[in-house]
């Protein structure tokens, strides 16, 4: 005989649920079962691809960090190796300039003493220059110089002073002519004036110094001061006077009279007389006096440049 069961209303819902979990438990034990079984079947591959590829990326991986550390290695480097490089030619460079400084200091100074020492380049020849009432002999003789002394041995300024003491001597150049001439340029003093004395006519270049004495030299007018010299105003206003005339004037002028520096009178040679008065004006005053002397007249005052006067 069968029992009849109790229903509980809110039983039935409750029992559901437990059906349908229990469905669900059996079904994903069943999906689990079926993926065990598909990775039992497929795992090997995937799990090689899987490895293969992880592989790969690691691989590219260290390759990149390798090629980064060789890039950076070789540009420390390359800046380094250039470095080397520009401080080695630079290095090279400056050796090479001290290298050439030294074989040239050695070579100029072996070769001054080869030249200084020996007679290589000796004076075996000293040419005067510039000679009108000298001698050659006389400037050589006093110049001094010993023939086959080297060139460098010579000092050419001591020369230069032995031929300056010559009276005769304005100035004097020696220089030396290689391989083997010293020259010596002289210039002499030029008469402007010349003065009687007891022994004989002194002759006086533009400056006043006396210089020679013997026989005067033609066109060349006497000079009248007290004391003639190149300290006396009166010798140099006369002399400013002379040098300041057209060559054409001063050929004619015989005698030169200067009591002062504020009274100066030209004598010509044919007695014509010429009033110059001071040194002011000096040119202007020979301007005026070498055409005023085409006129006829005895006495010819320029010593007033603006009103000159013939009379």
């Amino acid at each position: 005989m069968t029992e009849p069961r109790d229903i509980d209303p809110a039983g039935d819902p409750e029992q559901e649920p437990e059906t349908s979990t229990d469905t669900e438990t059996i079904e994903t034990a069943d999906n689990a079962e079926t993926a065990d079984n598909a990775d039992d079947a497929e795992g090997p591959r995937r799990r090689a691809r899987r490895e293969r590829e992880q592989r790969r990326e690691a691989q590219a991986r260290a390759t990149a960090i390798e090629e980064a550390r060789r890039e950076a290695k070789r540009r420390a480097m390359g800046t380094t190796a250039t470095e080397r490089v520009t401080l080695s030619r630079g290095a090279v460079r400056g050796l090479k300039a001290l290298l050439w400084t030294a074989g040239i200091a050695v070579l100029v100074v072996g070769l001054g003493l080869l030249l200084y020492f020996t007679p290589i380049m000796s004076a075996r020849n000293i040419a005067v220059v510039g000679l009108g009432a000298l001698t050659e002999q006389e400037v050589v003789e006093v110049a001094a110089v010993v023939p086959g002394t080297p060139l460098l041995q010579i000092n050419t300024d001591h020369v230069a002073e032995r031929v300056a003491e010559i009276r005769r001597v304005a100035s004097v150049r020696v220089q030396r002519e290689y391989p083997s001439t010293l020259r010596i340029t002289v210039v002499e003093r030029v008469p402007v004036v010349i003065r009687d004395y007891p022994d004989g006519v002194h002759q006086f270049d533009k400056d006043g110094v006396d210089f020679a004495t013997g026989p005067p030299p033609p066109g060349v007018p006497y000079l009248e001061t007290e004391t003639p010299g190149p300290q006396d105003p009166a010798t140099q206003a006369a002399l400013q006077v002379m040098t300041s005339l057209r060559p054409e004037v001063a050929a004619q002028v015989g005698r030169v009279t200067a009591p002062s520096v504020a009274s100066i009178t030209l004598t010509l040679v044919d007695r014509r007389t010429i009033v110059w008065g001071t040194t002011d004006r000096t040119e202007e005053k020979a301007l005026k006096l070498a055409a005023l002397l085409t006129q006829p007249g005895q006495v010819y005052d320029v010593s007033s440049p603006d009103l000159p006067t013939v009379k």
